[in-house]
């Protein structure tokens, strides 16, 4: 496959105009129709002063007006920065801050929340405010303002590519240790490398009919709208009242016809909890994908029983490495329900290894830190030399010439699979998302009835995948309650990362180095849910 984003999406327009591009409950869009309205708002964009590689803001929550933005912004050059309408408007702010994009297009259902983030001090006001929905956001000073919905005078023709390959298409941030999200800047050459062998490899066809769970900001999401865009699949987007409701989420695969289910392991955790999958339910359903945390095997097997005709691939890849790095197909129902699935080879285009603190090469067999290379490589963090230095070091023969340590552990069997082995320093995975236990640290030590904190996780069985668990220390005279604590940090964070599990103590517990003492603190948590 040959082009751009836009160029191989246009070519599916050209291909099959009438055909369903997007799905939305009763909304149906046509390739046609989402051309149109991508191309008129990238004109848009550009007539109001924006130059390629301007970073554009989105904050939208997933709609068909939210993936007619991304469209827009590949179409005009621009870089795109989801923001989680789920945020607070204070770590939206340190996001906003952090890319400074000169645009942000929004909409009446997040006006509050968008004027709240602009209101931080020190957050940079963009020179643009697009709505996408028909209401009118409130400016500040110096910044102007477009509505969608009146942009029938403008062009629908498509533009020249105003970018290469390697120029930034996105910016995702993800969770920071030190407090402030990280950007990850990821071109068009990294999410087509990824293209290029995934489409094949599992045999998209025009017609096909994908669902699109994760969030925007999410790079699972990049997979699910470019994967049927530049294929001519349909692309049907899980309403939010589905997303975590399991008999509906179960009736909406149904009802949709889904031959493709992509999500994070909570979500097949979460149907099994409830029971909501039955046999033969998914007629139509032919490949099931998951990424982001581990799949407990149990929960495979519960779904692979249901769905015997169904081809079930377990993908792993960090966000600087473009979605997914490794792929494992599950050949039959797991029989060893303790055995943890493998995440497999190396996709095509990419390199793995396993290498000691030295990034020399382990033996078979020997855990040591999965460490990633090729096409899908992020250049790195926006506008952070020093993390990217230390992130994506170089490495002799790499493809590149350098690997991006992933901070997972694993091994390679003697059939050169790769197994995952848990983490090596205190990031989690939670619910599918990334999150860095620091960040939250960060902002406990904002509050100011806290003398002291910590964070840690334990390993849940439940859906989830890992609880928070806050330890702290009051300051003299203060005695929060955690539902008090818990509301003030939601001002900070999203809901994913608040901590659901608190403990008070009169002074945090030390090791003989005078650190806090996390394994302490783990096995208190854990002694605590197990009484």
């Amino acid at each position: 496959m040959n082009g751009l984003l836009q160029e191989r999406f246009r070519a599916q327009v050209r291909a099959r105009p009438s055909a369903i591009a997007l799905v939305s409950g009763a909304e149906r869009w046509t390739y046609a129709e989402v051309a149109e309205r991508t191309n008129r708002l990238a004109h848009a964009l550009r007539a109001h002063g924006l130059h390629p590689g301007d970073r554009v803001g989105i904050l939208l929550s997933k709609t068909p007006a939210a993936i007619l933005a991304i469209l827009a912004c590949v179409e005009a050059g621009l870089v795109y920065v989801p923001l989680d309408p789920a945020s607070p408007p204070a770590r939206l702010a340190r996001i906003v801050t952090a890319c400074e994009p000169r645009a942000i297009l929004s909409g009446a259902t997040h006006a509050r929340l968008l004027a709240e983030t602009l209101a931080v001090p020190g957050t940079p006001a963009p020179a643009v405010l697009g709505t996408l929905e028909s209401a009118a956001l409130s400016a500040p000073a110096g910044t102007r303002t477009f509505a969608a919905d009146a942009l029938d005078a403008v062009s629908t023709a498509a533009m020249a590519p105003a970018v290469g390959p390697d120029d930034p298409a996105h910016i995702l941030f993800t969770s920071g240790s030190t407090g402030i999200p990280k950007g990850v800047i990821l071109t068009q050459r990294n999410v087509l490398g990824f293209l290029d062998w995934a489409v094949p490899h599992f045999g998209f066809q025009a017609g096909d009919r994908h669902s699109s769970h994760p969030p925007l900001h999410f790079d699972l999401s990049t997979f699910d709208l470019f994967g049927a865009f530049t294929s001519g699949c349909e692309l049907h987007l899980v309403p939010a009242d589905t997303a975590l409701h399991a008999g509906r989420l179960v009736e909406f695969m149904a009802r949709s016809a889904l031959t493709q289910w992509f999500s994070v392991p909570s979500v097949f955790n979460y149907v099994m909890s409830f029971d909501a999958l039955r046999p033969d339910m998914l007629p139509a359903l032919r490949r099931v994908l998951w990424c982001g945390e581990v799949l407990p095997t149990p929960t495979l097997a519960y779904w692979m029983e249901r769905l015997p005709g169904v081809r079930f691939t377990n993908l792993y890849g960090p966000t600087e490495a473009t979605i997914a790095s490794t792929w494992y197909d599950v050949p039959a129902v797991p029989r060893e329900l303790h055995v943890p699935v493998p995440i497999g080879r190396a996709c095509g285009g990419e390199a793995v290894y396993v290498l000691d603190e030295a990034l020399a090469p382990v033996p078979s067999g020997t855990i040591g830190e999965i460490c990633l290379a090729g096409v899908g490589l992020s250049p790195g963090y926006w506008r952070d030399p020093e993390k990217t230095a230390a992130a994506f070091p170089a490495l002799a023969g790499a493809p590149g010439g350098r690997v991006y340590r992933t901070g997972d552990l694993g091994r390679l069997d003697a059939d050169g699979i790769l197994h995952y082995c848990g983490r090596r320093d205190a990031q989690i995975k939670s619910r599918g998302y990334r999150i860095e236990l620091g960040e939250i640290e960060a902002a406990l030590a904002t509050l100011p009835a806290l003398q002291e904190s910590a964070v840690v996780a334990v390993e849940s069985p439940g859906f989830e995948g890992h609880v928070i668990c806050c330890a702290y220390t009051p300051r003299a005279g203060e005695a929060p309650m955690p539902a008090a604590l818990r509301k003030e940090l939601q001002r900070l964070l999203p809901s994913y990362m608040l901590p659901s599990r608190w403990a008070s103590f009169p002074a945090l517990p030390r090791n003989q180095n005078g650190k806090v003492d996390r394994p302490r603190l783990r096995q208190h948590f854990l002694a605590e849910a197990g009484r």
